[in-house]
């Protein structure tokens, strides 16, 4: 039995670097979905929809960033650096049929000194892919995320595991979160535009979805 997946999802992950871009680009891919990456640090030195440009075809539309900030650092700060107050209600979703919005950082990342990157969600009011990266610690990062996400009321469309696979705390996250794995991105040294339909083809047929 297939599966209705959201049109529309809101990717983090459970902190800053474990892959959310990466998924978010196999979610595009795999949806035949829309890139919206509405608050964005680091600007100066490179850009998540920049990087969604390389790995995806034409086809993707990638609406601009409300925020694109300079420095890489948290939201508040970098915008506390250009004298720049963030508006929570300057996001508003565009108009499409289906998305992938990213956010930046975790999900208690301060957007500015009154807002998380949380509360940027429940403004969206979008359901949540949670990416997952192995590392010392991640099980206790990903219970707690998930935690803050039902604390929240926000719905959950599931877990994506990236990079290496550690099969017992897959099993332990799922055990105590009772949450659904979505898929796994496999590990790779060169991410590229083949590798990305690839990863998105696996993701299709785990998620038992047609193209």
């Amino acid at each position: 039995m297939r599966e209705k997946f959201p049109d529309k999802i809101f990717v983090t992950g459970i902190g800053t670097g474990v892959g959310k871009t990466i998924a978010a680009a196999v979610l595009c891919k795999a949806i035949k979905a829309n890139y919206w990456k509405p608050l964005q640090t680091g600007a100066a030195i490179d850009s998540d929809s920049s990087t969604i440009k390389h790995l995806l075809d034409s086809e993707t539309t990638i609406y601009p960033e409300t925020y694109l900030l300079q420095h890489p650092s948290s939201p508040h700060y970098a915008a506390t650096l250009e004298k720049i107050e963030i508006d929570v209600n300057k996001f508003v979703l565009p108009n499409t049929e289906r998305i992938v919005v990213e956010g930046a950082g975790g999900l208690l990342v301060p957007v500015n000194r009154k807002l998380l990157m949380i509360d940027l969600i429940q403004h969206l009011q979008l359901p949540v892919v949670l990416v997952v990266q192995h590392y010392l610690g991640d099980i206790n990062h990903a219970l707690l995320s998930i935690e803050a996400l039902q604390h929240r009321n926000i719905a959950i469309t599931g877990l994506i595991f990236n990079s290496k696979s550690f099969l017992d705390n897959e099993e332990t996250i799922q055990h105590f979160s009772k949450q659904k794995t979505l898929g796994h991105i496999a590990e790779s040294e060169t991410i590229h535009i083949a590798w990305v339909n690839e990863q998105a083809n696996h993701l299709l047929a785990s998620l038992n979805l047609q193209q």
